[in-house]
């Protein structure tokens, strides 16, 4: 329980980070923060596979860099429906991503699964 929501709280700390960094990235407040982190960890849990194995030709042509385009398409569609939190086109999206991707990774090695 306690990994559960230590993971959807540095979701959210993360969301916070490229809503700082990126421009073009909106996050408006930290509830707003915890309810897209549990929107992306729900998508990245049960869309993201589906489309990882849809798009798996391109993503062998491209030798996986296909995968940043899935991860920041994903960004966008939750920013689409989430009130307080906006994402301004593709390239805010690419890069609000890959901000997200490194903090949650840096993040879960301090955490642990214990």
């Amino acid at each position: 329980m306690f990994y559960l929501l230590s993971k959807i709280l540095l979701g959210a700390f993360s969301l916070l980070i490229a809503a700082k960094l990126i421009v073009g990235v909106e996050v408006h407040g930290l509830y707003v923060a915890i309810v897209a982190a549990l929107v992306l960890g729900l998508l990245n849990t049960i869309v993201k596979p589906i489309l990882v194995v849809l798009t798996l030709p391109i993503t062998i042509i491209t030798l996986g860099l296909f995968t940043f385009v899935i991860n920041a398409l994903l960004f966008l569609f939750a920013a689409s429906f989430l009130e307080g939190f906006a994402v301004e086109g593709f390239l805010p999206a690419l890069l609000g991503s890959l901000v997200v991707s490194v903090v949650n990774t840096i993040g879960l090695r301090f955490i642990g699964k214990d």
